[in-house]
């Protein structure tokens, strides 16, 4: 996809999201299902540094394939635009895909097992839910990155080839034209 039509998504708080954003460059990213350890694992690094991305003219949009009343509960806390796609619109529109070798492929191992093991205190302590055993959509969703321009432009993109194969905000900050001002 080299363009992104204009279109206002609905937030999972019922508010208008608009993509692109005629102001600021959009982070898209296109995650698996409510819960996803892996997920959370990923979103946490953006947290931490959402004040960069942001001082840099990054709005986050973050895509999830569930429906947004079992969204709500594990991504309550995430500081950016967070869209339910229970039916894979969005994900089929940029080409996001699901396959086996999603959580298959050995560079994936090491990941999900450290997002196992951050997310499990939470859940011990009913700070969060369990994911849940057959989520919405599968488990075998591959993550998705676009970075895209006030005039819908894709500027870059990055389809995963497995659970963590997403861009980090290191790599996100990177790809920022050279006018943007970063610290």
């Amino acid at each position: 996809m080299d363009h992104v039509p204009t279109r206002e998504l609905v937030d999972i708080h019922g508010a208008p999201v608009r993509l692109p954003d005629q102001e600021r460059l959009v982070h898209l990213q296109f995650r698996r299902f409510a819960g996803c350890p892996v997920c959370n694992l990923h979103l946490r690094s953006f947290v931490a540094r959402h004040d960069e991305v942001t001082s840099a003219g990054i709005h986050e949009v973050v895509v999830f394939h569930t429906n947004a009343d079992d969204l709500r509960p594990h991504v309550a806390d995430l500081p950016f635009d967070v869209v339910a796609d229970p039916g894979k619109v969005l994900y089929r529109e940029f080409g996001v895909e699901s396959a086996r070798r999603s959580l298959l492929h050995p560079k994936a191992w090491p990941w999900i097992v450290a997002a196992v093991a951050a997310g499990l205190p939470d859940v011990l302590r009913r700070r969060k839910p369990l994911p849940p055993p057959d989520p919405e959509g599968g488990r075998f969703g591959l993550p998705a990155d676009f970075l895209i321009a006030p005039d819908g432009r894709v500027l870059a993109s990055h389809h995963g080839t497995h659970v963590y194969d997403q861009w980090s905000v290191d790599e996100l900050l990177d790809l920022l034209p050279v006018r943007e001002n970063r610290t």
